[in-house]
């Protein structure tokens, strides 16, 4: 995998992919960021993205996957994501820094647009308002949770509490203290202090989150 832009979040990822026994090659226009991580990419290389030659001759046409992580530049980011597209490289994930930014990234022909400080302030938010312990939310208003058992749940199979009939959500894992997640089923008992993994409609799920 390719990884064009090695700031906070491409040098992030590419850490992280690396991590995981992927091999990736990091480029970046700054050499200051390339030499911080070139001991933990298999190839990390100081390079003009926006130049197909200098793209070509990192064999970059040859990957599968790339992502481009500029973001303040927004001419960067377009062209070098156009290049990608005309490779036909399959999977192109690219970062933006707004919502007009996605729209254009989305038109040039990037397959993912993702949006880090967008997507984490809204978990956030999410989070320090109610009793949420994780939120993410996925296209079509569907969402996933992490919270507390609601006390009107307490002490009862899940199939009798009727959260997912009074809701419209589904209970699809269940962790008490001191033991780890399992699935969940109509005749799992939930309590006081145990965790749930509840997926739903955005405002459903919120709704059972704020639940006392």
């Amino acid at each position: 995998m390719v990884v064009i832009g090695l700031g906070r979040f491409g040098g992030a990822l590419a850490r992280e992919l690396a991590r995981r026994g992927h091999e990736i090659l990091g480029v970046d226009a700054d050499p200051r960021r390339v030499q911080a991580l070139a001991d933990d990419l298999t190839n990390c290389v100081v390079a003009d993205t926006t130049d197909e030659e200098a793209l070509r001759q990192l064999d970059v046409p040859g990957f599968e996957r790339a992502v481009v992580g500029i973001g303040t530049n927004l001419e960067a980011s377009i062209l070098t994501t156009s290049l990608l597209v005309d490779f036909g490289i399959p999977k192109i994930w690219a970062k933006a820094l707004n919502q007009q930014q996605a729209r254009i990234l989305e038109r040039v022909g990037a397959h993912h647009v993702v949006r880090p400080e967008h997507d984490m302030g809204m978990r956030v938010a999410h989070l320090v308002t109610g009793r949420m312990l994780d939120f993410i939310e996925f296209d079509d208003d569907y969402a996933i949770v992490k919270t507390t058992v609601p006390r009107e749940a307490d002490g009862l199979p899940l199939g009798q509490s009727r959260l997912r009939s009074k809701y419209d959500v589904t209970v699809v894992g269940v962790k008490r203290p001191g033991e780890g997640f399992t699935y969940a089923t109509a005749e799992t008992v939930v309590h006081r202090g145990d965790v749930m993994i509840v997926a739903g409609k955005t405002a459903a799920v919120e709704r059972v989150a704020d639940l006392d």
